[in-house]
């Protein structure tokens, strides 16, 4: 459901703004693509008559010309340049040796001065990061100051398979397709700062220019996320129960406590919807 509720909000503003929506599929964690998870998105966006007017138009579409893979190229020509320029390091630090350094999880910078060779096994590359720097984001409110939260420490960039990492990806892709407006939902708002920063550092002005808006999340009434992939809070189980669009949306505009009648994805979208001049 909280995905449907980005996917309302996005489409919402776009027709406010006048602009074209591009589906983009983040497909680098190759160990959980699978056919029909790709295609589930193709089938939700066109049960709840959510328009998009760029990306791939269906799997095979998508296979072609529209995977990550196919920009391979672009994220390694990044971290070339990062490793180049001595902005990254190789580090061999698990899980489990991380939140042993640190009960939250934040990376304490174990690697960081061991100088390891940028093809060590099962390594990944981190960006050495300075905590006190400052990235000015845009959004549709104005410009907003942030410095990198702690748990953006030395990000990653490169994961240990090789694959370049969110952070990393998603800056290329928004620059190599020109998007100039992102809609997250609040809990990527670390991300986006942590992407920014890195934008900063590949000297990038493309990105840094982007415009953000972090929509707020949907809660159930025990206040958990609406964005389980399974169990009653997954489109694949609505669609099953329920045998109309409009359906679907009253179910889920229900399930987040709206007062009024929700039978579209506007109407879903509207209370998360800032003021616009």
């Amino acid at each position: 459901m909280g995905n449907v509720l980005s996917f309302a909000i996005t489409a919402s503003l776009a027709a406010r703004t006048g602009a074209s929506i591009h589906l983009r599929i983040d497909d680098m964690d190759q160990d959980r693509v699978r056919r029909e998870y790709v295609q589930d998105i193709f089938d939700t966006l066109t049960f709840l008559q959510i328009p998009w007017q760029e990306g791939p138009r269906n799997y095979e579409d998508y296979e072609a010309n529209w995977s990550q893979l196919h920009r391979l190229p672009l994220y390694n020509q990044a971290l070339q340049q990062l490793w180049d320029s001595g902005q990254v390091y190789a580090c061999t630090c698990s899980r489990s040796q991380i939140l042993a350094a640190h009960p939250d999880g934040i990376y304490t910078g174990a690697c960081r001065h061991k100088n390891l060779p940028p093809d060590t096994p099962d390594a990944c590359w981190r960006l050495r990061t300075k905590p006190e720097a400052e990235v000015i984001m845009t959004t549709l409110a104005g410009t907003e100051r942030h410095t990198l939260p702690a748990d953006m420490t030395d990000f990653i960039v490169r994961k240990k398979d090789g694959l370049p990492a969110y952070q990393l990806s998603s800056v290329v892709d928004d620059t190599h397709y020109g998007i100039d407006f992102i809609v997250r939902g609040a809990d990527l708002l670390h991300s986006t700062i942590a992407q920014l920063y890195l934008a900063h550092i590949l000297g990038n002005t493309t990105f840094s220019g982007t415009t953000f808006f972090h929509h707020p999340l949907a809660t159930d009434a025990t206040g958990r996320k609406l964005s389980k992939s399974a169990g009653d809070t997954s489109i694949q189980h609505l669609r099953s129960v329920h045998n109309t669009a409009e359906s679907v949306y009253t179910a889920i505009g229900q399930s987040i406590g709206l007062t009024a009648h929700a039978t579209s994805y506007e109407q879903l979208a509207d209370p998360w919807l800032p003021a616009l001049s």
